[in-house]
């Protein structure tokens, strides 16, 4: 079976909504109510990849887990943190693609001189939790009954981990689009160092 880490597409817009789909209708984990359609899908992919990495994982040409990254605020002195999502089809879990993505995902967000990664985790959620805590992220906070889907109130627990010295000055990051299609980027998908 090939597998492959790769940049995602407009192309996987039907395979993200299908993995998506469930934990918007049937979980917490999301807090959308309605999942996105293959449109909206296709629009935030090409937005995200504007500006930040946006990676999936198939095997044998089927989308299995993907992860992204997004602004963590808009206001300026924020543009050197970022928050980071990763999902895996129920059909894939415990086979190393949520780690995977994430170590690709992170090394690329330090070669675009991020500073800091974010996470926010549902909470209870325990294997999400393990996963961001086996990457290195450490919890910083807890919103309390921040938001209430399914019939009751939820907490939002948040993980932070830096991804560089902040030692300034800081310089802005670059913008993925100018990654793209390099040497540096295939190396970083790979695992390698740039």
């Amino acid at each position: 079976m090939a597998e492959v880490l790769r940049i995602a597409s407009e192309t996987d817009a039907d395979a993200i909504a299908a993995i998506y789909a469930p934990l918007v209708r049937d979980t917490v984990i999301s807090f959308e109510l309605e999942p996105p359609t293959r449109e909206e899908m296709r629009r935030r992919i090409t937005d995200t990849l504007a500006i930040l990495p946006w990676l999936v994982v198939e095997r044998d040409g089927q989308v299995l887990a993907y992860a992204y990254a997004g602004l963590h605020r808009t206001r300026w002195a924020y543009q050197w943190s970022v928050d980071v999502s990763v999902y895996v089809d129920s059909r894939a879990h415990r086979r190393g693609y949520g780690r995977r993505l994430y170590h690709a995902l992170l090394n690329i967000l330090r070669a675009q001189g991020y500073y800091t990664a974010y996470a926010g985790i549902t909470l209870p959620n325990e294997a999400s939790v393990g996963l961001h805590e086996a990457m290195g992220f450490r919890p910083i906070g807890v919103y309390h009954n921040v938001g209430y889907k399914m019939g009751r109130w939820w907490d939002v627990g948040w993980w932070g981990l830096p991804l560089r010295a902040y030692d300034p000055p800081a310089r802005p990051p670059r913008r993925f689009t100018e990654l793209a299609g390099s040497a540096e980027l295939e190396q970083l998908l790979a695992g390698l160092p740039a």
